[in-house]
C-alpha cells in the first residue's frame, strides 16, 4: 500500500492502492506546498488507511473476521486444530502482508517448502485453508480474485502408509491384550468404532445388538460425535455382548450413566494413556505395536469388504458417508448389519 504523489493541473495528487483498488486524493496546490510536504501528506493517508482498515492485513483478517466466522461452524476440537495449524504455518510468515498483495506463485512456493517437511494431510489442509481464507476475503470486499484458487499439493509431500491387520493378525492382537483392552480392541476392529466413541460409551447406551453412539471423549473432554453420520447405533456381536455383560459385573461403576471403561474415580479413561501404557507395549511384544486405533478401524473396513458386505451398511457402521443420496435417503438398520459383524467375528475368532 505504498503511496506516491504527482502533479496534475497545478495540484499535488496523492496516489495509493487500497485492497487492490487504485485510490487518489487532491492534497493542495503546487504553489502552496513542496513535493516533500506532499509526500508526507500522502504517507499520512496511507498510514491512516492501514490503521483504520487493519483487517486488510493477512494476520488481522485471519485472527479477526475469519476465525470469528468459522469458529461458529467448527466443532471445538476442529477449531483447536485448525487455528493451531493456520497460525503456525500461515499467519506467522504472512502476518503483516496485505491481502491484496498476494500472488499465486508465492503461495504455491510456501506449499512447496512445506511439502518435504510435513505430512501430505497437513500440506493439503494448508492448501484448503488458503483457498477458504481468500474466498472470504473476496466476500468481504478486500480483494477481487482468489490467488489460492489454483494451488495444488506438491508431490513431495509424504503420503502416509495406510496399514490394516489381516484376518490372521487380528486373533494375535486380541490374545496379546488383557480383558479390558481386548474389549476395547474388539469394539474398534469388529464394531468399527472410533476410540473417542469407545471411551465415551456409557452402560445405558448398550443394547444386546448395538452400541448407541451419542457422545465421544476428545482430549479428556466430553464432546458430541465427530460428524452427523457419527451419531448412530453401531452393531455389536452376540459374543461381544456377553463379554461386556461380564465386564459390567466386575466393574466398580455399573450404573447406566457410568462409562463402560472408567477410571477409579468414574471418569472416562484417556485414549492416549490406555494405548501408551497398556495396549502398545503388549502389542509390541508380538510384533504388532504399529496396530493403533486408526489401523484397527481401517481393519474393520478392509475385512468387511472381503466379506463383500454392502458398502452402505459398512459406512453406517463406521459412521462415515458415501454420497449425499445414499446418506440422506438410504438406511441400513442394525438388524441388517448385526449379522455381518457376527460373520466378521467368526472370520477372525476361531
Amino acid at each position: 500500500m505504498a503511496g506516491g504523489v504527482r502533479k496534475q493541473r497545478g495540484r499535488w495528487l496523492a496516489l495509493w492502492r487500497e485492497d487492490g483498488v487504485k485510490k487518489s486524493k487532491i492534497l493542495g496546490l503546487c504553489s502552496e506546498m513542496t513535493k516533500t510536504q506532499a509526500r508526507e501528506a500522502a504517507a499520512d493517508i496511507v498510514k491512516r488507511v492501514k490503521t483504520d482498515g487493519n483487517t486488510a492485513l493477512f494476520g488481522a483478517f485471519v485472527e479477526g473476521p475469519y476465525f470469528d466466522f468459522y469458529t461458529r461452524k467448527w466443532k471445538a476440537s476442529t477449531a483447536e486444530n485448525n487455528k493451531q495449524r493456520i497460525r503456525t504455518h500461515l499467519v506467522e510468515p504472512f502476518r503483516d502482508k496485505e491481502l491484496a498483495s498476494f500472488k499465486r506463485d508465492e503461495l504455491q512456493d510456501l506449499l512447496d517448502r512445506k511439502g518435504p517437511k510435513l505430512s501430505f494431510s497437513v500440506v493439503d489442509h494448508l492448501r484448503w485453508d488458503m483457498r477458504q481464507i481468500f474466498t472470504m476475503a473476496i466476500a468481504e470486499g478486500h480483494i477481487r480474485l482468489n490467488p489460492a484458487a489454483l494451488l495444488f499439493t506438491p508431490k513431495v509431500a509424504a503420503r502416509p502408509v495406510h496399514r490394516a491387520l489381516t484376518a490372521t493378525e487380528v486373533p494375535v492382537v486380541l490374545a496379546a491384550l488383557d480383558q479390558r483392552e481386548r474389549l476395547i480392541a474388539k469394539l474398534a476392529i469388529i464394531a468399527g468404532m472410533r476410540p473417542g466413541e469407545i471411551f465415551g460409551l456409557t452402560w445405558g447406551r448398550l443394547a444386546e445388538a448395538s452400541a448407541e453412539v451419542t457422545q465421544r471423549v476428545y482430549r479428556n473432554k466430553i464432546d458430541t460425535p465427530k460428524t452427523h453420520q457419527s451419531v448412530r447405533k453401531a452393531a455389536i456381536t452376540d459374543g461381544m455382548w456377553l463379554e461386556l455383560d461380564q465386564w459390567r459385573s466386575s466393574s466398580r461403576h455399573r450404573s447406566d450413566q457410568s462409562f463402560v471403561f472408567s477410571s477409579e474415580r468414574g471418569t472416562a479413561l484417556s485414549k492416549d494413556n490406555v494405548w501408551r501404557r497398556n495396549m502398545q507395549p503388549a502389542l509390541a511384544k508380538v510384533g504388532l505395536g504399529w496396530a493403533n486405533f486408526q489401523v484397527m478401524r481401517r481393519t474393520h473396513a478392509t475385512l468387511m469388504r472381503q466379506l463383500k458386505a454392502d458398502p452402505k451398511a459398512v459406512a453406517d457402521q463406521l459412521g462415515h458417508s458415501l454420497d449425499v443420496s445414499l446418506n440422506v435417503y438410504a438406511q441400513s438398520p442394525v438388524s441388517v448389519r448385526q449379522p455381518l459383524v457376527n460373520e466378521l467375528e467368526k472370520l477372525v475368532i476361531k
